[in-house]
């Protein structure tokens, strides 16, 4: 198998030449934008502590009553566009956007921007890892 890949190397070096140069394009790419607006958990209590940031959960109403940060308002992903105006009378606040792993926050944060929420951001790691920091939930 090994001497297969090796051999489709030697015959194809354009290709693999330019499937390496995506790759790490990518790779740059998601290493950027996974840094850019997002909090680890700490600096996310300490804005909600001492900016009275809003947290917008963005998870599904089921999994926000299995656990969710104190205060946080929920909307899901879904229904972001058309519950937009319930975050009009916060758009001068800090928005930590949460999702369950990290990986939703960002577009709902991109949307948030360009909606006029200029201090919106992501929580990394989403809830998973705000959970594992050992960090308070609410469970309704």
């Amino acid at each position: 198998m090994i001497d297969q890949v090796f051999e489709f190397v030697q015959n194809h070096p354009l290709l693999v030449g330019a499937f390496l140069l995506v790759l790490i394009a990518w790779i740059i790419y998601e290493t950027r934008s996974a840094s850019t607006n997002a909090l680890t958990a700490s600096q996310a209590t300490q804005l909600i502590n001492r900016e009275d940031a809003v947290v917008l959960d963005i998870r599904e109403n089921k999994d926000f009553k299995a656990g969710h940060i104190a205060g946080a308002r929920n909307i899901p992903q879904s229904n972001l566009d058309s519950r937009m105006s319930e975050l009009d009378k916060v758009k001068a606040q800090p928005i930590i956007v949460v999702c369950k792993h990290g990986q939703s926050s960002g577009a709902a944060q991109a949307k948030l921007t360009k909606a006029g929420f200029e201090r919106a951001y992501k929580l990394r790691g989403g809830m998973a890892q705000w959970q594992g920091d050992g960090l308070p939930v609410v469970k309704k």
